[in-house]
């Protein structure tokens, strides 16, 4: 689940958003229990034969995590992510505080690669793979999937939701 962006407090000053959270830590907190429910559901999923949905719920379980990390590594990616956005609600926000609120799948990659985290950067390429196989489904060429089985699928989703509950707990 991500932040609403319509929740934001805006500073007059200088009408831009000094952060997306009145208090970054819990913040950082609820994502943390987000991620590690994420994890639980997926395993549960996957338990009782419901591929797609532990996929998805593997991959938001990572989205979470990774949203949380980047809150709390906020600085590192101040220079990368500079700048102001717009909300669609026409808020100024800072971009690295959307980016983290948001957390979009297009930038989960390159977030992780920026934290430096060669467990999390693993992490987000299985959550990425498992987000995909969520929408295709299985394709025995590989064509549009990556997975041609459902072991690999489970595999996957497993590994992440081990990662989750290690980083997690």
């Amino acid at each position: 689940m991500d932040v609403p962006v319509a929740r934001i407090k805006i500073v007059e000053k200088d009408k831009c958003v000094k952060g997306p959270w009145r208090n970054l830590e819990r913040y950082r907190m609820d994502r943390l229990k987000e991620a590690r429910y994420e994890a639980e559901l997926a395993e549960d999923f996957l338990r009782n034969g419901l591929v797609r949905n532990a996929a998805g719920k593997a991959f938001q379980a990572v989205k979470a995590y990774l949203a949380a990390e980047a809150a709390a590594r906020r600085d590192v990616l101040a220079g990368k992510f500079a700048g102001v956005r717009v909300t669609r609600h026409g808020k100024r926000v800072a971009r690295v505080d959307w980016i983290i609120a948001v957390m979009p799948t297009s930038r989960m990659k390159e977030v992780a690669q920026l934290l430096g985290d060669r467990e999390l950067e693993l992490a987000v390429e299985k959550a990425l793979d498992l987000h995909e196989f969520q929408y295709n489904g299985l394709d025995r060429e590989g064509d549009v999937s990556r997975y041609v089985d459902v072991a690999s699928v489970g595999r996957d989703v497993m590994g992440v939701a081990r990662f989750i509950r290690g980083r997690t707990t």
